[in-house]
């Protein structure tokens, strides 16, 4: 760099150089006396804000911290006079150059208050300001030096603290709780507001150490709890802690109840320098809380007690501790007025006499004074010598500590209560009504027991009177109730009475015409016969199947199925059975969860409601076939009889004639139907109900007359993937055995295994039987060969089928089973949950069904 003294001063360095200096009084830079260009150097090397005055002109050099504090008028103060370039305050920096240059003399200021154009604003800034003469060789003054520390940030944090200890000084003064502050290990007392200096007496406690000033509080363990939060650091806080204060050795003691707690005070290094005090008097609280319990209490004795004579002895247990008295006693005035009966057991110190009778003489005066509602005490009434002996017990007893307190109703002594307290107590207005409410308390109840022993004693022959009659009522409800029930089965037996009797008539009368015909040599008939009676058997296994279903005890082959693919495929037959007048519309909900069901059986649920949605619109109309999924929260779910959860929806809305309310409440009912005779059985609905319920789902009907019908079917989510739908291909003939396979016949019924049997050995099997399932044991554990078991579920000799398979399944654990059942028994079958190779039949069943499994079990392996 040309100029050397200039290396080093950051952005204000470059200024100076680049400056036309011979503009100025200074004249060329080249020029400067060495003075000059030494304080420069040190100047630009300075991390304070530093500026240079130079002559009496005062042209301005400066260093980057008091560029900063120029704002916005650098660049242009560097090289202008110092009294035009800081123009509102010109007279100030007049003052200092003739002060500092002429006078020769150093110049300080501590937090001034200026009012400078900073930023295009007037702001009010403090500073601190030292201004020093730049001397030459001679001595003489040729400049001003002057380092400038703005204070403003700091001097208003100061002023804030100011005013928030003074506020908060003012707030210690005036808070409704009491605070100090004390310092130091010995707890010398720094502050104490006027409700501490009220807690402990009005002594004199600033400036001295708790120690000396408060030795009750030290007798208590409260200097023990300040050392440990002095010597530990942590606070600690207290509920309905006692304080007796005592201002004076001897003096009167009041007793407190106190809230507080005692916050350590750190210091900036974290040491603990003293601790502050907070805390509230809630001694008044405490003893309304100490009233309100004794009467709870009360009130739990009077609740216990069943005669009248425990009430007081059990009232005056509560007393003493509600009124902080020693002992409490509650009296009565018996007869003609004039005799005292203690009911309290005062035997604490062994007063045993004062259990008993007292007789006053000087009873009117006594009387007189509790009637002003005066309190009395013992000594001031006259005793009648009679009762001198305890009289001598009493003053012994420090008998002035006895308090009569009088509870007086519309002028009248009801009570009289006796209080011997530690010390001679005042009552306020608080505690006598307390007391007068405990003596109403007691009084009402004792005159209640009575009232109640009384009423108990004459309703004794009512109570068994009544206790007649209500035998009689739940006999005659039970007798209703049997009788209802048997109406109930009545209909039940009288509806599959008639539909079986048709459907066995069908039956007998084909097989009587079969035999007739072939006894007159007439064939031809035959298969007609032959078909009426397949057609009645097929209808009396469906009646059997909605039987089931409705009763849940329907035998289902449950698996994961996609609802929406199962609806769709369903579109087309719907069409076709309900008639052109009719249009079909399915809503499928996009994403439709999959749910684990018995996908035939839910076909027939669905054509059933799409044919009473038929019968519904004679005219015609519209069917509307909607899926969803359905998220049910506690409430939605318990109106549907459902727990909680996802659910998938099935709903079939039709625009026919609708339901009333009343035909709603009956339509699951088994064989209810509005149908003409001869057009309906009554089953469908409750076949629908019986298939959701045992499907844990559940079924509802939303009908409103004229408008239509929609019933719902709310089947619960599986959370696998859904199972293709099986293809409906043409029944094939039925498969013989080529290899010779064994298969063993378990059924107790003699006409099945003869049909099975005979099937069976048709197509080639070789068939074993057994009528129970301890026979069918015997066989499977020999070596006899068995590919296969057919067993019915229900088995006497206390085996089942299902027993019998697991037994089997011990030696021979790839033994496929087949269970041939009328009903699902669920206990058995697990609810349609099985073991692999184990599989279902449902009776009634076609021979041609039958082979087919059986080929299709044996030929699997």
């Amino acid at each position: 760099m040309k100029h050397p003294f200039l290396i080093g001063g950051g952005q204000l360095g470059g200024l100076i150089a680049q400056y036309d200096w011979a503009s100025t009084a200074l004249g060329p830079i080249e020029g400067w006396p060495a003075v000059l260009r030494t304080t420069i150097a040190l100047m630009l090397q300075s991390p304070v804000a530093i500026v240079t005055l130079w002559g009496e002109e005062g042209v301005m050099i400066y260093n980057d911290a008091y560029s900063e504090f120029a704002g916005d008028r650098h660049p242009r103060l560097l090289g202008s006079n110092v009294r035009e370039g800081w123009d509102e305050i010109a007279s100030f920096n007049d003052n200092v150059i003739r002060h500092v240059l002429l006078g020769n003399q150093p110049l300080s200021y501590k937090d001034m208050e200026l009012t400078l154009n900073r930023d295009g604003q007037f702001k009010r800034l403090w500073v601190d300001v030292d201004y020093s003469p730049v001397q030459d060789e001679h001595g003489q003054a040729i400049g001003v030096l002057a380092i400038v520390v703005e204070t403003t940030e700091r001097l208003l944090v100061e002023r804030t603290r100011a005013e928030d200890y003074r506020r908060l000084a003012q707030l210690f003064e005036q808070a409704p709780s009491f605070m100090a502050v004390l310092r130091g290990p010995e707890h010398r007392f720094e502050l104490a507001n006027p409700a501490y200096r009220r807690l402990v007496g009005h002594r004199d406690v600033v400036g001295h150490p708790l120690g000396e000033v408060l030795p009750d509080a030290v007798a208590q363990g409260y200097l023990r709890l300040l050392d440990s939060v002095f010597e530990s650091g942590e606070a600690y806080s207290a509920r309905g802690a006692p304080y007796a204060m005592q201002p004076y050795p001897g003096g009167p003691v009041t007793q407190r109840v106190l809230d507080f707690v005692y916050q350590p005070i750190k210091n900036e290094l974290g040491e603990v320098s003293g601790v502050f005090v907070e805390g509230i008097d809630v001694t008044e609280r405490a003893r309304a809380e100490g009233r309100r319990e004794a009467l709870v209490a009360l009130t739990d004795h009077i609740r216990d007690a069943d005669r009248p004579e425990q009430v007081g002895s059990l009232a005056t247990r509560t007393l003493g501790g509600a009124l902080n008295a020693s002992r409490a006693g509650y009296a009565q005035l018996l007869g003609d007025g004039d005799l005292l009966q203690i009911e309290s057991d005062w035997t604490a110190e062994g007063v045993e006499s004062l259990v008993g009778e007292l007789r006053l003489l000087d009873f009117g005066t006594f009387l007189h004074s509790l009637r002003q509602g005066e309190i009395v005490r013992i000594d001031d009434v006259s005793l009648d010598p009679r009762t001198s002996a305890a009289a001598d017990i009493l003053a012994q007893k420090h008998a002035r500590a006895f308090v009569n307190v009088p509870i007086i109703e519309q002028g009248r002594l009801v009570a009289v209560l006796f209080v011997n307290s530690a010390e001679a107590r005042r009552w306020d207005e608080r505690d006598v009504a307390f007391i007068r409410e405990f003596a109403e308390r007691v009084r009402t109840a004792e005159q209640r027991l009575h009232s109640e022993l009384a009423l108990r004693e004459a309703n004794e022959t009512l109570e068994q009177r009544v206790e007649q009659r209500t035998r009689e009522l739940m006999e005659t409800e039970a007798a209703l109730r049997q009788s209802q029930k048997m109406e109930a089965v009545g209909q039940l037996t009288g509806g599959l009475a008639h539909d079986f009797n048709n459907l066995l008539t069908g039956i007998s009368g084909s097989l009587e015409l079969m035999k007739m015909r072939m006894n007159q040599g007439r064939p031809a008939d035959l298969e007609r016969y032959v078909a009426i009676a397949q057609n009645a058997a097929t209808r009396a296994a469906s009646l059997t199947h909605r039987l089931l279903a409705f009763s849940r005890r329907q035998t289902l082959a449950p698996k994961a199925t996609d609802i929406k693919q199962l609806v769709s495929g369903l579109e087309e037959l719907i069409q076709r059975t309900v008639g052109p007048s009719i249009t079909i519309e399915t809503v499928n909900a996009a994403g439709l969860w999959p749910s684990l069901i018995d996908a035939s059986q839910l076909e027939n649920s669905i054509l059933n409601l799409c044919l009473n949605a038929r019968d519904a619109m004679p005219d015609g109309g519209k069917i509307t076939l909607e899926t969803g999924n359905r998220w049910m929260d506690l409430r939605t779910a318990r109106e549907r009889g459902l727990e909680a959860g996802q659910y998938v929806s099935l709903c079939v809305t039709d625009t026919g004639t609708g339901m009333p309310a009343d035909v709603v409440a009956k339509a699951f009912d088994p064989f209810f139907t509005t149908k003409p005779i001869g057009l309906g059985t009554g089953l469908g609905l409750s076949m629908i109900y019986g298939f959701a319920q045992q499907s844990g789902g559940a079924v509802h009907i939303y009908s409103e007359v004229g408008k239509g019908t929609t019933v719902c079917i709310y089947l619960p989510r599986y959370l696998g993937e859904s199972d293709p739908l099986d293809d409906l291909l043409p029944p094939d003939d039925a498969p013989r055995s080529l290899r010779g396979e064994t298969v063993l016949v378990v059924d107790d019924e003699p006409t099945v295994r003869v049909l099975v049997t005979e099937v069976l050995g048709d197509l080639g099997y070789c068939p074993l039987e057994a009528e129970d399932g301890a026979q069918g044991l015997r066989i499977l554990n020999t070596d006899a060969r068995v590919d296969l078991l057919v067993t019915d579920v229900g088995l006497p000799g206390g085996m089942n089928g299902r027993q019998l398979a697991d037994a089997a399944r011990v030696h021979r654990p790839d033994l496929k089973v087949l269970f041939i059942t009328g009903y699902a028994e669920n206990a058995v079958l697990s609810h349609g949950h099985l073991d692999p190779g184990m599989h279902v039949l449902t009776k009634p069943f076609s021979m041609d069904d039958l082979a087919g499994r059986i080929r299709d079990l044996i030929g699997a392996g």
